[in-house]
């Protein structure tokens, strides 16, 4: 069959189970989109680039599949960067296909030309740029492969114009894709594995740490069958939420700068932590040199970087975390732990004496109440997406997942504006699930003219607004470390209400707790998109995500909500 370079494209989207592309036309990719209509692939215009790649982010992160964002040469190209980093960061796998100038033009600064391979060296796994037709259909086989294989994450595929519209015979690629020097990884050394059982045995006090890796590598049942059989609590990452039921009562909850006081504490006290597809990240870890004093270290990766490069530890297996736990399974002893969970149970108590929630009722909407409320209401079963900064964290301790859909968010980048298209990926990937956007009014407002793929596309996100009028997480390091010498944080913002309106978007406010449930409630039974503005506590204690390891500091060493004084 001969055809061209644009036609090509959408035969090997299709040849690689695409059925929805993230994008924003532009001259360099003109040809490419104008021979969309003959493969029927759904087409999701967003209103920014930047938008289309993290809405193949939260489309890859909801289905388990290779999200695929498109954009023009130039400054369509360079948009997508913030997503393409975020998505590295996180090791989600999507494809990115850009335009650009003719061959001809490349190098001659030529009108919307940047090199955009080489921008994005640093943030992919791997990229091209395509200038021979005849190579197109196996560049794309090939991305697709590399995005989704071993460590997943973000490849990028730049098409000259004169590429798209030049013929060639097609033929859809064969076999499996052999790249030299590649490889990736399954079961782990088993004379590795068998020491991790050796130290697993002996342990009086062990901690697992789940990370992404167990969601990605689908390792949640044999990750469950190993902390039941070990009786071993699970602690989890921010990414890593969803790889462990909340309700069970092995489960701990999350760890690290914004995590819970007993989880860091069971860490800091364990003597053996095991540490599945996570990467012992800064804001996992605290001050290195504090971390973890007491404990035997086990780590199992799939990525070789990854080990012994922030913490160095006793056994370091490289794997697929669900392999290496199905090797372990058969190896390690059926254990009690009845002790020390009994002294996290006791640290668990302080912390709940400290919870927020448990106060008295005095009239003010705060944060947490909002999130409990959604997950009240959704009995804990939505996809929730999230942007970053205080709403984050407090979704993160307050939403509890009991369900294998992760916790969307941006982890390792941390990218404002990223929840609202990530929500629309989310909702593309999942037609027939409930997905909530909860959102900071900071970040909201970097991606907001998202609201108008929304409405086109017709999808019933549910956002909720959390607006405190602030950078939050910035203001809240300007409160406890700049004695409140706020600087560019305080946001004069829209009324959101009538924005979300202008959009065609049904819009509902709240300021108490009665009303921020009765508005959930009728958001729930709207069948079209809606927004809801909660207007939360500003700053001081109420305003303040705790606990909180300072920069720094150790994990021990947090600060912490003081006790409620009983009047």
């Amino acid at each position: 069959m001969r055809r061209t370079g644009a036609q090509i494209v959408w035969e090997m989207l299709k040849y690689e189970g695409v059925d929805v592309v993230f994008g924003h036309p532009g001259g360099a990719i003109l040809s490419t989109y104008q021979a969309r209509q003959e493969y029927g692939i759904r087409h999701i215009l967003v209103r920014h680039e930047q938008a289309a790649a993290h809405a193949a982010d939260g489309y890859a992160r909801a289905s388990g599949r290779v999200g695929v964002a498109m954009a023009t040469s130039g400054p369509g190209a360079t948009n997508l960067v913030t997503g393409i980093a975020t998505a590295m960061m996180d090791s989600v796998p999507i494809v990115c296909i850009t335009g650009q100038v003719p061959t001809s033009l490349i190098g001659s600064d030529a009108f919307q030309e940047t090199d955009i391979t080489g921008i994005t060296l640093p943030i992919t796994k791997h990229n091209y740029l395509v200038t021979d037709v005849a190579d197109l259909a196996y560049v794309i086989h090939e991305a697709f492969y590399i995005a989704r294989s071993g460590r997943p994450g973000p490849v990028l595929i730049d098409l000259p114009k004169d590429v798209q519209t030049a013929e060639t015979d097609f033929v859809p690629p064969e076999g499996e894709v052999r790249l030299p020097g590649y490889r990736p990884v399954g079961p782990g050394d088993p004379e590795a594995v068998r020491r991790a059982a050796e130290l697993i045995n002996a342990a009086q006090r062990p901690v697992i740490l789940a990370g992404h890796g167990i969601l990605m590598s689908g390792a949640m049942e044999a990750l469950r069958a190993f902390a039941e059989k070990t009786d071993t609590p699970v602690a989890l990452t921010l990414l890593g939420k969803g790889a462990f039921p909340e309700s069970h009562p092995l489960s701990l909850g999350m760890m690290g700068m914004h995590g819970e006081a007993y989880v860091n504490m069971a860490i800091q006290e364990a003597d053996l932590l095991l540490a599945f597809g996570m990467r012992f990240d800064d804001r996992v870890t605290g001050k290195l040199e504090a971390y973890a004093p007491k404990s035997r270290k086990i780590h199992v990766d799939i990525d070789a970087a990854e080990l012994n490069k922030n913490v160095p530890v006793d056994v370091a297996i490289l794997g697929d975390v669900r392999q290496v736990l199905e090797q372990l399974l058969p190896l390690v002893e059926p254990a009690s732990h009845q002790a020390w969970r009994e002294e996290i149970e006791g640290w668990r108590a302080d912390t709940r004496a400290r919870d927020i929630l448990n106060r008295p009722e005095n009239g003010r909407l705060l944060a947490p109440h909002v999130i409990r409320a959604i997950w009240e209401a959704t009995e804990g079963k939505a996809i929730v997406v999230t942007d970053v900064g205080q709403h984050q964290m407090w979704t993160a301790q307050y939403y509890a997942l009991d369900w294998a859909y992760p916790f969307i968010t941006s982890g390792g980048l941390g990218t404002m504006g990223f929840g609202l298209p990530a929500a629309i990926g989310a909702q593309i990937a999942r037609p027939d699930h409930e997905v909530w956007a909860i959102l900071g009014d900071g970040g909201f407002q970097m991606t907001l003219q998202e609201l108008a793929t929304v409405f086109q596309e017709k999808l019933p996100i549910r956002i909720a607004l959390i607006n405190n009028s602030y950078l939050g997480m910035v203001r809240q390091w300007q409160e406890l470390f700049f004695d409140r010498r706020y600087e560019s944080t305080h946001l004069l913002n829209p009324d959101f209400v009538r924005l979300a309106e202008a959009y065609g978007i049904r819009a509902w406010r709240a300021t108490c707790r009665d009303e921020a449930q009765q508005i959930i409630a009728e958001a729930r039974r709207h069948e079209g998109p809606v927004l809801l503005e909660f207007q939360v506590a500003e700053e001081g204690e109420e305003g303040t995500v705790y606990p909180m390891v300072p920069a720094g500091a150790a994990l021990h060493e947090m600060l912490r909500r003081p006790v409620a004084q009983s009047s």
